[in-house]
């Protein structure tokens, strides 16, 4: 892929990035420059540019504002100590977003054009990667939605993806704590044949009502059971879950409908190598109350690109409530395993890491 660039005249000053970096939050504050590609079915992917990121003008019958045909990765780059520049498995969030795109009825971006357009926008803007300290990152945000102008439900012939970079904090302030979950019994996130296992918005939209129900409840998140039966554990309204046995094993949710984490994988082949048996199947909400309350269930955590791995506290719904496990000692060692491969302070034996910079 042939990228032009046309460098920013007004970059964020030395002094002023400090101040952001210093401070990032999370998707608060965006860097110098954006990547795009477009795509119609003659030309195929053309015009691949960086350029200085800014508002986008699009006419009112743009596809994607009708009919909601997106998807989109979320992924990170970390400055090592000698000040080198990484970021996570990409060729994993360039393979997503090809099972995404399938299911969106989207042309297929290459995984390694994919990889090349993150890597392009991270190195112009490598100012922008704050050092480890506090667990600091650069967000990286590829997505690609329908820009053909048109009203009518069919794919759409002209189609940009695009990549922008935020400056993000780490996710917990003050230290990783358990997160309290409310279980939602009226809403669902995704159904045999739905869009469960694709990254695309309108999943994200679809959890915000539940969400407002588990904040309403006093929760951090909300749980969500399968849609067929609903009694099977599914995922968070962002993150993926595991249980841990007292026997040492460890069950993590599958139904074919949840999205598939590059974290929640990564876990499955960290936690094999410490030893611990890993098991995908379908996981009741019995199983869970019932796990815990017997002592047989001994730690729960979660799992996402943002929060990298927490523990799992109380469980709470409509007349009732399971507390949460006392231990957290399995699940902040996963965790503490997993960030310093991604900060470089371990060893990367699974050869996970790709450097940018």
């Amino acid at each position: 892929m042939q990228i032009s660039t046309t460098q920013n005249p007004n970059p964020v000053d030395d002094a002023r990035l400090a101040e952001i970096l210093a401070n990032p939050g999370f998707g608060q504050f965006f860097t110098d420059h954006m990547f795009t590609v477009e795509w119609t079915p003659e030309q195929g992917w053309h015009d691949a540019r960086i350029e200085p990121y800014g508002p986008l003008t699009m006419d009112p019958a743009t596809a994607v504002l009708h009919y909601a045909q997106e998807t989109f990765e979320g992924m990170k780059a970390y400055r090592h100590e000698d000040g080198s520049i990484w970021d996570f498995r990409p060729e994993e969030n360039a393979a997503r977003m090809v099972r995404s795109s399938k299911r969106l009825a989207f042309p297929e971006l290459p995984i390694e054009e994919f990889v090349q357009a993150v890597d392009a926008l991270v190195e112009i803007d490598q100012r922008w990667v704050p050092d480890a300290a506090g667990e600091k990152s650069l967000y990286l945000r590829p997505f690609m939605i329908a820009t053909e102008v048109f009203l009518g439900v069919r794919p759409a012939q002209h189609v940009t993806f695009m990549v922008i970079a935020s400056p993000a904090g780490a996710y917990f302030k003050g230290g990783v704590k358990p997160v309290t979950l409310w279980l939602t019994e009226e809403y669902t996130r995704a159904g045999r044949g739905g869009m469960g296992a694709a990254k695309t918005g309108g999943n994200y939209a679809s959890s915000l009502v539940a969400q407002q129900e588990a904040t309403a409840h006093g929760c951090d998140q909300v749980v969500f059971l399968d849609g067929q039966d609903g009694k099977y554990v599914e995922e968070l309204g962002g993150m993926n879950m595991y249980f841990v046995f007292d026997d040492g094993s460890i069950v993590t949710p599958a139904t074919g409908t949840i999205l598939e984490g590059i974290t929640r994988s990564s876990i499955i082949e960290l936690a094999g190598k410490l030893g611990h048996q890993v098991e995908e199947r379908r996981f009741s909400i019995d199983e869970w109350r019932e796990g815990v309350e017997s002592g047989r269930i001994v730690e729960i955590f979660a799992c996402g690109t943002a929060a990298v791995v927490t523990p799992v506290g109380a469980l709470k719904w409509e007349g009732g409530e399971v507390a949460a496990p006392a231990s957290t000692e399995l699940t902040m060692k996963v965790r503490s395993a997993l960030v310093d491969i991604q900060y470089g302070r371990a060893e990367d034996t699974f050869g996970w890491m790709h450097r940018i910079v």
